[in-house]
């Protein structure tokens, strides 16, 4: 792991200079607050926590994720840079787990920016604090088990419109899950909805973003990110062979 920092650093310098980066994070937060504002009506709600806002975050990384997770891989696909990295005692897990926290750090610094949300709830004198925390919290780590997903995708394959359609189809596929749920509540036994809710990362967010944070479901978000990590460093070493 000697040269997973050197990775980090320059997929974070390569963010930084990708005009990109700073329109999908722009969009992201413009869509955050105005949603948030206007369809949830949070100012005449008085809550004292930013559910309005956050509860629309699986469907708003739809945007920025597929953006930052086909730049992680972006430089793998030229001939000269791949057959540089051969020559240099860099393995796959230090790439993967390089460029990933490089992409999750830029994914809480768009969660983070939403700060001027929470001067405005401390300013009205609602805020629970406390709560606020969990729910960037929650946010930060539904994004990273994304960017793990995209991460393997983007291992897979380097067209654009292939990821934004898989990522798409998997969030379709999610919520479609929670409809069939809702429709056999009274047909299935119990146990099969209770697993099936257990499995569905939208549902176990929408309990961490109420402020209801546990151990297990850190687990299972970070078992998420474990899971995809591993099998994009697989399919790394082995398209390298």
């Amino acid at each position: 792991m000697k040269l997973l920092t050197v990775i980090f650093k320059r997929q974070l310098a390569s963010y930084a200079s990708s005009p990109g980066t700073y329109l999908s994070v722009a969009v992201f937060l413009a869509l955050c607050a105005t949603l948030g504002l206007h369809a949830q009506q949070w100012m005449e709600r008085n809550s004292s926590d930013l559910q309005a806002f956050f509860e629309f975050h699986p469907w708003l990384y739809l945007l920025l994720i597929p953006t930052l997770s086909t730049q992680l891989w972006s430089d793998e696909h030229s001939s000269s840079f791949s057959n540089m990295m051969k020559t240099l005692p860099v393995t796959s897990t230090e790439r993967v787990i390089g460029k990933f926290m490089a992409a999750w750090v830029v994914c809480g610094l768009a969660v983070l920016l939403n700060f001027p949300i929470v001067i405005a709830a401390n300013y009205l004198g609602t805020a629970d604090n406390g709560v606020i925390a969990s729910q960037f919290f929650a946010s930060w780590l539904l994004a990273g088990s994304y960017l793990a997903v995209g991460c393997f995708v983007c291992a897979l394959t380097h067209q654009r419109i292939v990821i934004f359609l898989l990522t798409l189809g998997l969030l379709l596929t999610i919520s479609g899950v929670s409809s069939v749920l809702d429709a056999l509540e009274h047909q299935t036994p119990i146990w099969v909805i209770d697993s099936f809710i257990s499995l569905n990362p939208i549902l176990r967010f929408s309990t961490m973003d109420s402020g209801k944070l546990t151990l297990h479901d850190v687990f299972y978000f970070t078992s998420i990110i474990f899971v995809f990590l591993a099998a994009t460093t697989v399919t790394l070493n082995y398209k390298n062979r």
